[in-house]
């Protein structure tokens, strides 16, 4: 199972409180989770980051990446006690025929 580490929101309108969480891929953003890592409060100043660095740890190792954002949040943190290459975030797909299941034309053949 492809897991990602990402923010789920809560908290009221307009005043925004995210959840660090680990969830399948599918999911949707604020759907079910496999587990809670942290917090993320935009609204204090500054804006306030709780991470549980053995969780973390413990699902990088398990293969799980992190969003951009999340990946930012981990380094703005000082949360440097963990290898960069596990922080590399998940780089969205811009085309659309990846998420169609169609493979991508082969650039090198000739298009008839």
């Amino acid at each position: 199972m492809a897991t990602t580490i990402r923010l789920a929101r809560h908290g009221a309108k307009k005043h925004p409180f995210y959840r660090i969480v680990v969830a399948d891929r599918r999911a949707p953003r604020s759907g079910r989770r496999l587990d809670q890592i942290g917090t993320y409060d935009p609204s204090q100043d500054p804006p306030k980051v709780i991470l549980e660095e053995e969780k973390l740890a413990l699902w990088l190792r398990r293969g799980a990446r992190p969003s951009l954002t999340v990946s930012q949040l981990i380094k703005r943190g000082g949360f440097s006690g963990l290898a960069q290459h596990h922080l590399d975030p998940v780089q969205p797909t811009l085309d659309p025929a990846a998420h169609a299941g169609i493979p991508a034309p082969d650039p090198g053949e000739a298009q008839t």
